[in-house]
């Protein structure tokens, strides 16, 4: 599938209109609900196929966060045969105790996975507390770059930050 097309089939999976408070606390009229298209097995592989060149050479481990990247994160080890972990908001507090669940990340190139980028906030907390465990991280990869303050934000705490796509580039794929 051509990106254009799959940028489409996007917009037309998980594009709502409305009004939405983010994460962010931000107010938008646009949402992408991105379980839709996470949960779509066509459109999971489509968005893995085209990460799959963004993965830095040398990555040991794909770190999908809680909850939307981790099923981006899934499809991209399927398509690479790279380890995948998934990491949670916050260490369980219970049984293993463990922030980041599968195979130890310490002293490992590490590459963070996330659906949808706005601030980048709980991307950088979760990076400092992988960083905690001894993980290496120097990239970030998203399907959709919903604000550019995201990108600024990561680039400012010294990641590399790439996207399948941004927020404009959904919305002109609109029919």
């Amino acid at each position: 599938m051509e990106k254009a097309a799959l940028a489409q089939a996007i917009y037309e999976t998980a594009h709502l209109n409305g009004t939405f408070t983010l994460r962010s606390g931000q107010t938008s009229n646009h949402y992408f609900d991105k379980y839709l298209f996470e949960s779509n097995p066509h459109l999971l592989a489509e968005i893995a196929e085209k990460l799959l060149p963004l993965v830095p050479e040398g990555t040991e481990i794909l770190a999908g966060l809680e909850m939307g990247g981790i099923p981006i994160a899934t499809a991209l080890s399927l398509k690479t045969g790279i380890p995948v972990v998934f990491v949670r908001k916050k260490a369980k507090e219970y049984g293993t105790c463990k922030l980041a669940e599968g195979i130890d990340i310490a002293g490992k190139r590490v590459c963070v996975i996330e659906d949808v980028v706005t601030t980048g906030g709980q991307i950088l907390i979760s990076t400092k507390d992988l960083l905690g465990y001894g993980a290496q991280i120097s990239t970030v990869l998203s399907v959709i770059e919903r604000d550019s303050k995201g990108r600024a934000n990561l680039e400012e705490a010294g990641l590399a930050f790439f996207s399948l796509f941004t927020m404009d580039d959904l919305l002109q794929a609109e029919i």
